[in-house]
């Protein structure tokens, strides 16, 4: 079962808030929302989450502030900064503060989930280096090592392969992988993938019950299915 993700969204602006939490929810994230640093403050001494987008220019606590605080503190929550001020002293100030990364407004949407989980990887992989290893109903996936049972995978299979893990049961659109692995969405990006793809399903192989679906016009899937019930194990 996959586990939720839970964000702890920090933007002044309510319909700019509104819509980015919505678009998280979308995408399988659990938000919570806060419109200044001193309330975003209190909800973090209170609740756990798995990652902060704050924004720098708020009421009651800046996000500088807060940064500094989180970090004095010593918790480890992942941060990124999402703002308007773009100037190269403010993006390094936010990094020396503790931010894990830096997203300049206006931006993509689809850019900014990439971000989110590239610093989500980055900190599972630290943490437990099992999060790593997956065993898709007895074939060992290990991304450390780059190995799906007995094969060896190139990098860019790994990478993809370890996307599509850490999405178990739920559909990752093309869009997404592509930006993420290959740096923009193109024609010739989307053949390579398409090639990656096939790739691993050779690698699996026809008969096993791990299954890469593919969501028409859409992205990928990965998902165990049960033989008993042919049903889907997430």
């Amino acid at each position: 079962m996959t586990q939720t993700t839970y964000i702890l969204l920090l933007e002044d602006d309510i319909n700019l808030s509104t819509v980015l939490a919505d678009y998280l929810r979308s995408k399988g994230y659990a938000v919570d929302a806060a419109y200044d640093g001193q309330e975003g403050w209190e909800m973090l001494s209170h609740k756990h989450y798995d990652m902060l987008l704050t924004d720098i220019m708020m009421p009651r606590m800046n996000g500088w502030q807060l940064l500094k605080n989180l970090r004095e503190s010593n918790n480890p929550i992942p941060v990124i900064v999402v703002s308007a001020k773009n100037d190269r002293e403010d993006i390094i100030k936010g990094y020396n503060l503790g931010c894990d990364d830096y997203v300049t407004k206006p931006y993509s949407m689809d850019i900014l989930i990439c971000k989110i989980e590239a610093v989500l990887r980055r900190y599972h992989a630290s943490d437990n280096v099992n999060e790593m290893e997956f065993d898709l109903n007895g074939l060992h996936f290990d991304a450390v090592r780059q190995t799906l049972g007995e094969v060896r995978l190139s990098s860019r299979e790994n990478e993809l392969l370890l996307t599509l893990c850490q999405n178990m049961g739920k559909m990752v659109e093309r869009s997404r992988i592509l930006t993420s692995l290959w740096g923009e969405d193109t024609y010739f990006n989307s053949r390579s993938l398409s090639v990656y793809i096939n790739h691993l399903r050779n690698y699996i192989g026809k008969d096993s019950s791990v299954k890469i679906l593919s969501v028409h016009g859409k992205g990928y899937k990965l998902v165990i299915m049960n033989e008993k019930t042919n049903t889907t194990e997430e």
